[in-house]
């Protein structure tokens, strides 16, 4: 996992410890499939992909439920200096379904009921709840 993807989703999950609207990031391939998946989970609202003078960031809109903010908790999983692989009967749920985790395969960044149901591992990056 990259740095940025680890500055991504720390981003998203102070901009929900302080209730923000919305939030932005620097933008990358990885980044991009990330709000993706999260966007599909129902983690964020919205995000799209601000293109100024050549230099592209990401503004994404956080998701609150009655006030409550979608995501509760946050954990990294692979880090730069320590790689976690997961071969696909290896995958396990994030808090029996409540939660997400995000894997990047050889077939592209998947959730893990994804990964699962395609019967792919690959590098554990983050889970979300």
């Amino acid at each position: 996992m990259s740095l940025l993807t680890n500055d991504l989703i720390i981003r998203i999950k102070n901009g929900y410890m302080a209730k923000r609207d919305n939030i932005e990031a620097r933008w990358s391939k990885i980044n991009e499939g990330v709000v993706e998946l999260l966007k599909i989970s129902g983690f964020i609202k919205s995000y799209e992909v601000i293109d100024e003078n050549g230099k592209k960031r990401l503004n994404i809109g956080l998701l609150y439920i009655d006030n409550d903010p979608a995501v509760r908790e946050v954990k990294l999983l692979s880090k730069p200096g320590r790689r976690i692989y997961r071969k696909h009967k290896e995958i396990k749920s994030v808090l029996g379904g409540l939660g997400v985790a995000i894997l990047s395969t050889p077939k592209g960044l998947m959730t893990d009921t994804q990964a699962k149901d395609a019967q792919v591992g690959g590098e554990a990056l983050f889970e979300i709840w």
